[in-house]
């Protein structure tokens, strides 16, 4: 598979950029609230996998959860957080 060098470049972009947040989430549990219109989409629940399974292959622990998200963003806004 060739990459042409405008898409290198935008891969090596993105990587660069997500570098300081993967290094930081490394080895850490990642809370995915799943619902809505991603669930509904085949275009979106594809991405969605996708981006969880990429996730995980960087070293992150994802969990997703569906519903609660009125006491997810009770949770949240208590430890002052935004979700």
């Amino acid at each position: 598979m060739t990459i042409s060098p405008s898409a290198a470049d935008k891969k090596a972009r993105t990587l660069s950029e997500a570098m300081p947040y993967i290094q930081r989430f490394f080895d850490k549990t990642i809370v995915i609230k799943y619902g809505g219109n991603a669930m509904t989409d085949p275009a979106l629940q594809e991405g969605f996998a996708r981006d969880v399974v990429l996730l995980k292959l960087v070293g992150m622990n994802p969990v997703v959860v569906h519903g609660g998200g009125p006491q997810i963003n009770d949770l949240l806004k208590r430890v002052g957080k935004q979700g």
